[in-house]
């Protein structure tokens, strides 16, 4: 067997025991649509990416409970790196697309999409495919490349940052969705929802000199939360990240995870990650850090978690 099939049939064999019925929640075929409370946290497989999103949040009240007529609109991606989109380094262009074309059609007066890149902002606005998705769908790119477009806001409950500056285009949007790729990465072993907030900065030397991890969970403590972290794992970065090296590092799982709680999202995430690439998520310390400020659970058993096979 092939070392990229290996992968490919271990994924599937986790994933096949990710979603078995379980504390973490009950298992939900997409023909048995039974009304129930909305749930906490909604975890899709077996879908093209614009299909997940249109059931996960079918389970969560539609995208009108989130966005109202006239309102602005922000989506952040992980578009941090100048890769194409089979290297699961940003997040997939679809999904980004399709998020777009829902909020235009629920009224949003303008749709903005942005992230501070690591590489050349129009390089990777360009080769991640997702400048040319979200313009199709009737969205709008904005830079985030010079500090003019920050403005300074207080962490009263940070532990180690107090204060940094913001994108403004999130500080004056009536509504906005966090949407980060789910993937190895060198540092935090993991980036997911939190991590993906280093984009929304724009000082990010500051999380490398004062406990990158803890960094992390203050600034997920930002007043104004996401309406939705919509977690991409429908190709997941295995290793060699968070720009990967070749697609020999890329699985194909084929899933989502949505959730308003960065901290249940990102457990949620790595108990996923790790039936494809072991990983302790202790290793994964602003997750638990976050928790002890109050942003969020890891106990899944306590929230109303629905998972669905497509």
């Amino acid at each position: 067997m092939k070392r990229r099939d290996f992968f490919k049939s271990a994924a599937i064999v986790g994933l096949a025991s990710f979603f078995k019925t379980n504390a973490l929640g009950s298992v939900v075929s997409s023909k048995n649509l039974a009304v129930q409370s909305a749930p906490d946290l909604v975890a899709v497989m077996g879908g093209e990416p614009e299909a997940m999103l249109i059931r996960a949040l079918k389970e969560l009240g539609g995208i009108k409970n989130y966005v109202k007529k006239g309102q602005k609109v922000v989506i952040k991606p992980n578009i941090g790196w100048d890769r194409k989109p089979e290297m699961a380094a940003d997040t997939n262009p679809d999904l980004v697309a399709a998020l777009v074309k829902l909020c235009k059609g629920a009224g949003a007066a303008e749709v903005v999409v942005f992230d501070h890149t690591c590489h050349d902002w129009k390089k990777s606005y360009k080769n991640s495919g997702i400048e040319a998705a979200v313009t199709a769908a009737g969205g709008k790119m904005v830079p985030a490349n010079d500090e003019s477009y920050y403005r300074e806001i207080e962490l009263p409950n940070g532990v180690n940052m107090k204060k940094n500056k913001i994108h403004k285009s999130l500080l004056d949007c009536d509504v906005w969705f966090n949407v980060p790729i789910l993937k190895h990465h060198g540092g935090t072993k993991n980036t997911i929802s939190m991590k993906n907030l280093m984009g929304i900065v724009w000082d990010r030397k500051f999380f490398h000199q004062n406990d990158l991890h803890q960094c992390i969970a203050d600034i997920a403590t930002f007043h104004k939360k996401p309406a939705l972290n919509i977690v991409d794992a429908y190709r997941i970065m295995k290793s060699n990240g968070p720009q990967g090296k070749s697609e020999a590092d890329v699985v194909m799982l084929k899933s989502l995870i949505v959730s308003p709680d960065f901290v249940a999202v990102d457990t949620a995430a790595m108990k996923m990650f790790s039936q494809v690439q072991p990983t302790n998520i202790n290793d994964v310390r602003h997750i638990a850090l976050a928790e002890k400020l109050k942003v969020g659970t890891q106990n899944l058993e306590k929230l109303n978690v629905k998972r669905i096979k497509m």
